[in-house]
């Protein structure tokens, strides 16, 4: 089998149009692959633009989609109060709302730069207290680790995907305000 490396990276090989990056381990030979957040993350800096973009598209309608399905279980917690965590439904109307501004971003992802970066620092910061949260819960561990850590792939992966700043003309703007 031909491979060929990913610039930059020695240790990385393209199998059948598949980037797998691969990792010594010290004072060995073995090579292992390193977890798929992270090969995202640093693969994202070769995609070209349209093919960046078009991820970054197909991200922000998945991530949207998933954050709009809180609406199910915030009207459950909404008319069922007696059953439900009244923290739990305010967090999923947040997420809800999240969700449709995602997909409305889906058209111009450079015009929201912010509105992505919210979107994967508050997964960050959510994942974190999750973990925090499992420590002394440990009927819930399982269940809070797998939600942070479905919540750091999505903040790496939009991190990693999110579209470059865009240069500001100040000359123009310069020559506006005094005219």
């Amino acid at each position: 089998m031909a491979f060929s490396q990913v610039t930059g990276f020695p240790n990385s090989v393209i199998r059948h149009g598949q980037v797998v990056v691969m990792m010594r381990v010290s004072g060995s030979g073995w090579r292992l692959p390193v977890a798929s957040a992270i090969v995202l993350f640093t693969f994202s800096f070769w995609l070209e633009g349209n093919m960046r973009e078009r991820a970054l598209k197909v991200v922000l309608v998945l991530v949207g989609l998933l954050f709009c399905a809180g609406v199910y279980p915030m009207i459950g917690g909404v008319l069922h109060t007696e059953q439900s965590d009244t923290g739990d439904t305010m967090m999923m109307s947040l997420y809800a709302t999240l969700g449709v501004f995602l997909l409305l971003a889906v058209r111009h992802p450079s015009e929201h730069r912010s509105l992505i970066a919210f979107a994967a620092w508050s997964s960050f910061a959510h994942a974190v207290a999750m973990s925090l949260l499992a420590i002394p819960l440990a009927t819930e561990r399982v269940g809070y680790l797998i939600g942070s850590a479905v919540l750091v792939v999505i903040g790496v992966t939009l991190i990693g995907l999110a579209p470059a700043k865009q240069p500001v003309d100040r000359t123009s703007a310069a020559a506006l305000a005094h005219s």
